[in-house]
């Protein structure tokens, strides 16, 4: 079983629920199984702090925290993992089943990473946009005529899955390993590329959501440690230091 300071490292993040209801069952289910951060982004209705389905949930729901912003609710967290159906997306990671993802989740609890679990509205589910912040797609395998499921529902099977222990009692604890770089800090190296990028004279001038999309995607598949990023961080503003100051010559072929 996870540590307490192990079921503390994991948030669930809902991103533009509307159901107040739906909501309180998420924080329930959040209650049943020992998780008790709960974040939202643009919650639709205020209102969820005060949903009836919340039992025995009610720290849960009135110590959320609101965000305006995916990348703000996911700043501080290693490893971010999204929800989806898989059938109304493009999404450009491969979809895990819950058991595989949940594997990979305790394993980052353990090592001393925050992770955050993303769900996404009744209606629509995460955007594309949502689901770029994701190191990791999950899925819950449903039948392909009905692929979406209830909200609370869907928090309480991804939730049971982690805190499901199949390695014998008496575990050693995992060895002590370097923290993982947080989203937040992966969104610094991605932002600083696409500076020394464009300085460089690479692509087109101006924002290109292109080119954003593939660095924020190659960023995403690199296994970084935060001593990782603070070197990368220190390489490429040693370069952009170097082209706006005229020490090396953009290739604009």
């Amino acid at each position: 079983m996870l540590t307490s300071a192990e079921l503390d490292r994991l948030c669930v993040v809902l991103v533009g629920c509307r159901n107040p209801l739906n909501i309180g069952a998420a924080a329930r289910a959040m209650s049943n199984f020992g998780f008790h951060h709960l974040r939202v982004v643009r919650p639709y209705d205020v209102a969820f702090r005060e949903a009836r389905s919340a039992v025995d949930a009610e720290t849960v729901l009135t110590e959320a925290e609101e965000f305006d912003l995916v990348a703000g609710a996911v700043a501080d967290c290693s490893l971010v993992v999204g929800t989806t159906g898989g059938s109304q997306r493009n999404p450009q990671e491969p979809l895990y089943r819950p058991e595989t993802t949940a594997e990979i989740i305790r394993e980052c609890l353990r090592s001393g990473s925050r992770v955050a679990l993303l769900f996404g509205s009744e209606k629509v589910g995460l955007s594309n946009h949502d689901l770029s912040h994701c190191q990791i797609l999950l899925r819950i395998p449903t039948r392909t005529e009905h692929p979406s499921m209830n909200l609370g529902q869907a928090v309480a099977i991804v939730l049971y899955e982690v805190i499901r222990e199949t390695a014998p009692a008496g575990r050693e604890e995992a060895a002590a390993q370097e923290p993982s770089a947080t989203a937040g800090e992966r969104e610094r190296l991605i932002s600083l590329l696409l500076m020394a990028l464009e300085c460089s004279g690479y692509g087109h001038p101006g924002p290109d959501p292109s080119l954003e999309k593939k660095v924020r995607r190659l960023v995403r598949h690199l296994q970084l440690t935060q001593s990782d990023v603070h070197e990368w961080l220190g390489l490429v503003r040693h370069i952009l230091w170097k082209l706006e100051n005229g020490n090396i010559t953009p290739n604009h072929d």
